[in-house]
């Protein structure tokens, strides 16, 4: 997956904004864990949730994937299940080979 898949048609404005800012963060990782949690996620999402969300969302970047990724511990104030959800989603990151660039053609 690289980029939005779903239509944000039925969405509430500001569950709208959230998606959008989801996949776009600055930093690629991010696009993808952030953008993909929000894709399948977003339209279920409790207004507390969407507060917590946005909490989220204001941390940096380079902070996110560290944590993210458990490079880092993360910090106790985000050990909550809606972390540990966003945490889950792994990008689909397919390796760039020569092998994959000749099927590619």
């Amino acid at each position: 997956m690289t980029g939005l898949s779903r239509t944000s048609a039925d969405l509430e404005p500001r569950r709208r904004r959230i998606l959008y800012r989801c996949w776009h963060r600055g930093i690629r990782e991010m696009d993808l864990v952030l953008g993909q949690f929000a894709e399948a996620e977003i339209a279920g999402l409790s207004e507390a949730e969407l507060d917590a969300l946005e909490v989220i969302m204001a941390e940096e970047d380079n902070d996110l994937v560290k944590w993210v990724t458990g490079a880092t511990p993360t910090p106790e104030r985000f050990r909550t299940p809606l972390f540990d959800r966003i945490a889950s989603y792994r990008p689909d990151f397919d390796p760039v080979t020569t092998a994959t660039l000749r099927t590619a053609e």
